[in-house]
């Protein structure tokens, strides 16, 4: 684990779609100087926008993302942008966007942590700060979710999902400090089951999505009829159902690609502790709702042992 703060060498630009505004986002993500954080600023807003800082203290919404908003400045969909961040120990980003959505890319973390990896790291004059755990911490909820976090000397995450789908089955993943976060987790892309789409369209939500942007999950076989006429929704050509259980747009990255990304997703919701952590990290059927309640607890205990 890092002793010292580090920031990144470049600026780098990223142009792409909101999943869920559909807004068109050209976004950059630029070094900081030692205690600066992951601050986000929306140019849209004028020069008098506050900057919204990367802290759960701000999440006003986990529905199908994570959401900051603070004095009327909203941020949405940040998870996989935050979880390459602390996934690649860059404690110090001032992250620029015209809209209030980061673009979504591929539904992944590759293009961010494959250019932050290309160039390294600047490492800081200033001390690292971890939060370090006396205890097991637990957070439960009534869907059957469970997140704990055990004492250890070092950050590792398990993650266990289970959507009593016989398509995904149930899947596991795991991170430690030695996983090359680049290759085994970045690129594991966002799911959504078929079933969900058209409520999804009909709430206003993935208005920005496609089948570029995230695996779609087949549970039985669909007539061709309403595959074609999802195909015309999402303005992409024919579609089948392959017979693994997903759409035919794209092919799995890795077998267990799903559990995966939702331990991206733990990550970049565990970044807005705002301090690294060292502790096992074990999630069972992990979402945004859950991740960010037992960051609030850990950020809790990070503001009583560290002060801040």
């Amino acid at each position: 684990m890092y002793t010292n703060q580090h920031t990144l060498k470049h600026k780098y630009e990223f142009e792409g779609k909101g999943l869920h505004t559909g807004c068109k986002v050209n976004m950059s993500v630029e070094p900081a100087p030692p205690n600066h954080g992951i601050k986000f600023r929306r140019s849209d807003l004028g020069e008098g926008a506050p900057l919204v800082e990367a802290c759960v203290d701000y999440v006003s919404d986990t529905s199908r993302s994570t959401t900051l908003d603070k004095d009327g400045v909203t941020i949405i969909t940040l998870e996989h942008l935050m979880g390459a961040l602390y996934a690649m120990n860059i404690d110090n980003a001032l992250i620029t966007l015209n809209a209030p959505e980061v673009p979504i890319l591929d539904g992944s973390a590759k293009f961010y942590a494959e250019a932050f990896a290309k160039d390294g790291l600047v490492e800081q004059n200033a001390p690292r700060q971890y939060l370090v755990l006396d205890e097991k911490v637990v957070c439960r909820n009534e869907k059957g979710s469970e997140l704990a976090v055990l004492p250890d000397a070092h950050f590792s995450v398990d993650v266990t999902i289970d959507f009593n789908s016989k398509v995904l089955g149930t899947q596991s993943a795991h991170y430690e400090v030695d996983t090359d976060f680049v290759t085994e987790i970045a690129p594991c892309r966002t799911f959504v089951f078929f079933h969900e789409l058209e409520p999804l369209l009909k709430n206003n939500l993935i208005k920005g999505g496609d089948l570029d942007n995230a695996l779609v999950i087949v549970e039985n076989p669909v007539p061709q009829q309403e595959l074609d006429r999802l195909a015309g929704l999402f303005n992409t050509e024919r579609l089948e159902r392959v017979p693994e259980g997903y759409l035919s747009h794209t092919s799995l990255r890795f077998q267990n690609e799903c559990a995966r990304h939702k331990l991206l997703d733990v990550l970049g919701d565990l970044s807005l502790i705002g301090y690294p952590i060292k502790g096992k990290v074990i999630a069972n059927k992990s979402g945004h709702s859950i991740n960010t309640k037992i960051a609030r607890e850990l950020r809790a205990l990070a503001v009583k042992q560290l002060g801040k």
